[in-house]
């Protein structure tokens, strides 16, 4: 894992002058997955970091016994505001530049400032048939697995759509395997997340109808909290599509305090789920939580992370925590589970508490903490998918 990427590409829009990256870490079987975020301030450097977690996180998944077989790791950047005027139009000239690269080698979808909905029409107008269209000749029946993906996207449950729920059940189910295996009881446990777009939103949810109570949560506006637990359903009724919630839905009781309260809430669980880099060695000693719970991509720099693991705070890493999402749509694509939502639940709760459990036992076992455990885990597989299926560096 300590070689550099197969591939990186720095893109300058020629209308803005704004730059965009993809970096390919390594190809499986010719193809790589991951997916496409949007932010002000996003590097090359920052996209090469991902990608190198996306070839950790299938890595992970690899089970010989699935029809899914893990791709390679990519990322893909654009530095700007998703919420900027220009940014759509951005985004398909970004994604026009890198048509030759969707079509045969990068499997992509939403990522941070971007939903799918909004990847997919900017996929249609830049003239591609679909973002992860570079997978379609690995499948059997093609036809039938992009229909099945169809209809599996098409699913809501009380009004959040599956394709966010899968993500959010692997996060939560994440931190109930920690909490059982510390002995700690899910009800009037209490969680306080950055964030409430597509994965802090379904993570709260389940959290939430789990027993936890969750009581602060954190948006570009502030955050909102309250000892006794936030109503997290009027709160998702209340956001919009960047996640922010209209204060006006707020209970009297509910308190509005400054944006990164949410790290020194009192509550045994803190879930990133906005942007990375959210926890650094200065902010990380205002942490009074156990578990630390990435929702989002490298939201705890490594220096933090060693000062938390001092403290006795652990941290569970992204590339476990978040790899639901992107396994859920291999295992649908696939046909491991189909386009039903329990179905999909039941896969990933099993599947999550398997690698959670096996991360933490061998961080344990060797004296290190989850992360070192899980790219371990996935450093021992690499060589047999590249074996067995072809990986390209």
């Amino acid at each position: 894992m300590a070689a550099g990427p197969l591939l990186s590409l720095t893109w300058t829009d020629h209308v803005t002058g704004r730059q965009g990256f993809l970096v390919v870490d390594r190809l499986v079987r010719g193809v790589a997955s991951g997916g496409l975020r949007m932010r002000p301030g996003c590097t090359v450097d920052e996209v090469a970091g991902l990608a190198r977690g996306m070839t950790v996180k299938e890595a992970l998944h690899y089970d010989p016994a699935s029809r899914y077989v893990p791709l390679g790791g990519a990322k893909g950047g654009i530095d700007c505001d998703p919420r900027d005027p220009g940014a759509y139009p951005l985004l398909v000239r970004y994604l026009r530049a890198m048509r030759p690269y969707v079509e045969h080698m990068w499997t992509t979808g939403e990522d941070l400032g971007l939903s799918q909905d909004t990847v997919d029409r900017a996929v249609a107008e830049a003239g591609l048939v679909s973002s992860i269209q570079a997978v379609y000749p690995l499948l059997d029946d093609e036809a039938g697995a992009r229909r099945r993906l169809a209809d599996a996207f098409a699913v809501e449950v009380d009004g959040i759509g599956l394709g966010e729920l899968a993500g959010g059940c692997g996060v939560a189910e994440a931190a109930l395997t920690a909490l059982d295996r510390a002995g700690v009881p899910h009800a009037g446990t209490r969680v306080a997340l950055q964030g409430l777009g597509t994965m802090g939103g379904a993570t709260a949810r389940f959290l939430a109808r789990a027993g936890l109570r969750i009581v602060a949560v954190a948006d570009v506006k502030g955050t909102i909290a309250h000892p006794a637990g936030l109503d997290v359903e009027a709160l998702l009724a209340a956001r919009d599509a960047h996640g922010t919630v209209d204060r006006a839905a707020l209970r009297p009781g509910d308190l509005e305090l400054p944006g990164d309260a949410w790290l020194s809430a009192d509550a045994e669980v803190l879930v990133p789920a906005a942007v990375s880099y959210a926890v650094d060695a200065e902010n990380q000693r205002h942490v009074t939580a156990r578990w630390i719970v990435e929702a989002a991509n490298m939201p705890v720099r490594p220096e933090a992370e060693s000062l938390l693991a001092g403290r006795g705070v652990t941290v569970l890493p992204d590339v476990v925590v978040n790899s639901g999402t992107n396994a859920w749509w291999w295992w649908t694509l696939f046909g491991d589970i189909g386009a039903d939502a329990e179905e999909a639940f039941a896969h990933t709760r099993r599947s999550m508490r398997a690698l959670v459990q096996r991360m933490l036992t061998r961080a344990r076992a060797e004296g290190t903490t989850p992360r070192a455990a899980a790219h371990a885990i996935a450093a021992d597989r690499l060589p047999v998918i590249a074996r067995r299926y072809g990986c390209y560096r």
